[in-house]
């Protein structure tokens, strides 16, 4: 597809741009950075998850250079996606070569322009980004839906390329059959992505994190209801979103959301920050109108509206996910701690907790629910709570689960009502049902390792019988 660009408005691109995690230490930041952005006729920023086209007229990517928008990369039908590496030298992004491929990704180095294909397969692969120690994650379009995956070679002492055999080093890190689709790594090395919530059988978008295992799956924050998704993280450690009609940030200190002052306008997410803290996003006045580039000045942070300057425009065309051409901040690498099982150890220190409210008293029983693959839940057997609120069960690894809380009849006193996976060779502690990160157990030795410091077994394998838990130490 080509792309006519034609300028209708355009202020001097903001000085000194810099990349969204803040700058590197030790790099000089030139003045009037470039920006990549996507233009696309169409967009609809969250039919990923729906596995479907989010640009279904095409798309090109755009380098903003003083002032001028050119294309990227020359003789792809697409491009879309852009990721710029650590050194700033590199840019990841999904392409198709024919109108009639698959998206693929590629990366191309921007001194010399010189093209690599990373991942090539027979289904759409979307939203490169790169990880700290020579991997990237993108999602693969599968059978189930957009799926997680982790690609190249895991070495944090050779950091700054990806082998060109990235392809056929691959670790699916997503385990239900719903999209989940890549947004961000964030600097403490997790990554950030939208999944419809409740996770796994909702249809509210929603942002979740996971580490480049695929282990220790969570909520950002759990105050759900509005749609979030296009998150990016800021200098300052904060992930900013939208609700498409507004901007909202997720900080440290809070176990809720924080709204962002700003213009009435929709926003498409996926924000680029600058030197001064501004911030360069995409927005447009109606749902008829086209997506521009604009610049909200770092008190939209605070309490004053401020207004949006416009950046760059183009006639006919969505401008969105504005990435900045400039060296940033490597996140940590997260060493795996997965040991070589097919199953995961659960550790609750008080199933009585939970942001729904606290119950008065401790459930009798946990049943442990899984997935089969025509999507059908299965009862994986029970396991006894202690009085204390804890349980301690072993679970089949890289598969979807969920809990249910029964009282001595067996009657469900709480459950999930979205899943999750665990990952072969996990070992994870939980707090107790959804309680949110602002909650915290007392500190003592959960009841039920004093009991026993073995986990009742949930895997299916061999499945605990009422009669069996009743042998264990349940009441």
């Amino acid at each position: 597809m080509r792309l006519r660009f034609r300028v209708l408005s355009m202020t001097a691109i903001v000085a000194a741009l810099v990349q969204v995690c803040g700058s590197a230490p030790g790099v000089t930041k030139p003045a009037g950075e470039d920006i990549i952005v996507t233009a696309a006729p169409v967009y609809r920023p969250l039919a990923a998850l729906s596995s479907e086209e989010r640009f279904p007229e095409g798309a090109q990517l755009l380098l903003v250079h003083q002032g001028r928008a050119t294309p990227l990369v020359k003789g792809f039908a697409a491009s879309a996606d852009a990721n710029v590496s650590f050194d700033g030298k590199r840019v990841l992004f999904a392409g198709k070569r024919a109108a009639g491929d698959p998206w693929q990704v590629w990366e191309l180095t921007i001194a010399d322009g010189s093209l690599g294909k990373l991942i090539s397969s027979t289904a759409d692969a979307i939203r490169p980004l790169y990880l700290p120690a020579g991997q990237l994650v993108y999602a693969l379009r599968t059978s189930a839906g957009y799926q997680l995956v982790v690609a190249g070679k895991n070495d944090e002492h050779a950091p700054d390329r990806i082998t060109a055999d990235a392809g056929s080093i691959v670790l699916p890190i997503s385990y239900l059959p719903v999209s989940a689709v890549p947004v961000d790594v964030l600097l403490d090395g997790r990554i950030l992505f939208e999944a419809n919530f409740p996770l796994g059988s909702g249809s509210t978008p929603e942002l979740y994190l996971v580490y480049s295992d695929g282990s220790g799956v969570e909520s950002y924050r759990c105050d759900h209801g509005l749609a979030r998704w296009g998150g990016k993280q800021l200098a300052s450690g904060d992930v900013v979103f939208t609700h498409g009609s507004s901007l909202a940030r997720f900080t440290s200190p809070m176990a809720h959301e924080v709204r962002v002052v700003a213009p009435r306008a929709e926003y498409a997410g996926q924000i680029a920050e600058t030197t001064q803290g501004d911030w360069v996003v995409s927005s447009r006045s109606s749902s008829g109108a086209h997506y521009a580039l604009g610049r909200l000045k770092s008190s939209a942070a605070k309490s004053a509206p401020v207004a949006l300057q416009a950046v760059i425009a183009l006639s006919g065309e969505n401008l969105v996910d504005p990435v900045v051409v400039a060296a940033r901040m490597r996140p940590n690498h997260h060493p795996t701690a997965l040991h070589p099982w097919s199953y995961a150890n659960l550790l609750a220190l008080d199933s009585r907790l939970s942001r729904e409210g606290d119950l008065k008293a401790a459930p009798a029983w946990v049943r442990l629910e899984t997935m089969d693959s025509q999507g059908h839940v299965v009862a994986n057997g029970t396991a006894p709570v202690e009085a204390d609120g804890s349980f301690f069960v072993q679970a089949q690894g890289d598969r979807p689960i969920r809990f249910a809380l029964l009282d001595a009849k067996g009657a469900v006193v709480r459950q999930e009502h979205g899943w999750f996976w665990i990952r072969s060779g996990e070992q994870r502690i939980c707090i107790g049902c959804h309680t949110g990160p602002e909650r915290a157990s007392e500190n003592r030795v959960p009841a039920v390792l004093l009991r026993t410091t073995v986990p009742v077994d949930l895997t299916g394998a061999k499945a605990v019988s009422q009669s069996q838990t009743n042998a264990l130490g349940g009441k």
